[in-house]
């Protein structure tokens, strides 16, 4: 009972509402016209959804359905439904965001301004070093002291000719894979740690090396590929850059918006109050 309890008490206190509004000029009910245009877009939007005209009874539905939400967001409106509602102020400033946003979707940029683009924000777009290598884990725990002279035997006998391919039978039990093939720094350092791939930018190429600290102990490694970051010509980023232009250019037509329409309004903000003011209990 108490959810109709609520919805009788909230019909009452509309209808109460709507008593003492004042009238619309003369007593007569707003004027709504459902122009060509209007029934056109409606139409057309009932093709998109359901891929076909509709016939004239499904349009004359759509005709007195949008009539209805007519009538129900005017008075809506004029009951004051609209003031200080958090969700319909967020949608109708998502609309009026919408109307900048078209203007700016109707720039197409030129390859130069996109190549611009690419130039003023090149960390957006480098290419990651990557490393193509293979790893041996020697666990410290289980190796104790022997450790420094397990890595030189182990050393040496990978960089004997033909060893290096039977690598991973030579470490310690790991859940790593052993080869990283093209595998991008911030991959390798996600896995092994900042530290671990920041020795690996500086490692010899072809050579068995070691040991290399990571989180899990320590690790011999042969770096067979090193494939320095770059900047990619813009032919190869195109798509990527026109995403980042045209978002960069829809936040700036909404800033651009917003300015224009606050030159309109006198703004005042009064000071904030110190949060340790008027505290309950306060000393």
């Amino acid at each position: 009972m108490e959810p109709l309890f609520h919805f009788l008490l909230l019909a009452v206190a509309l209808f109460v509402a709507y008593r003492f509004l004042p009238k619309r000029d003369g007593g007569e009910p707003g004027r709504i016209v459902i122009t060509q245009g209007r029934i056109g877009h409606l139409s057309t939007g009932f093709e998109k959804t359901w891929l076909r005209p509709p016939t004239d009874q499904e349009l004359s539905g759509l005709v007195r359905d949008f009539v209805r939400g007519e009538v129900l967001c005017r008075e809506a409106i004029a009951l004051g439904l609209d003031k200080d509602d958090t969700v319909i102020r967020r949608r109708l400033r998502l609309k009026m965001e919408f109307v900048s946003d078209d203007i700016a979707a109707q720039t197409v940029p030129t390859d130069g301004e996109l190549n611009s683009y690419l130039q003023a924000h090149p960390e957006m777009f480098r290419v990651e070093r990557r490393f193509t290598f293979q790893q041996v884990y020697l666990n410290p725990q289980k190796r104790g002291d022997g450790l420094a002279n397990d890595v030189r035997q182990l050393l040496a006998r990978l960089n004997e000719p033909g060893v290096g391919a039977d690598a991973g039978a030579l470490g310690d039990s790991q859940l790593l894979e052993t080869d990283f093939k093209s595998t991008p720094e911030s991959e390798v350092s996600k896995q092994f740690g900042e530290g671990f791939a920041a020795t690996l930018r500086k490692m010899e190429t072809g050579l068995w090396q070691g040991p290399v600290e990571s989180g899990y102990g320590a690790h011999l490694v042969r770096i067979s590929e090193r494939t320095e970051g770059q900047l990619p010509p813009i032919a190869e980023v195109r798509d990527a850059v026109r995403r980042e232009w045209d978002n960069a250019r829809r936040l700036a037509a909404n800033e651009k918006f917003y300015q224009e329409l606050l030159k309109r309004y006198s703004v005042t903000i009064e000071p904030v109050k110190s949060g340790k003011q008027g505290k309950p209990g306060g000393g």
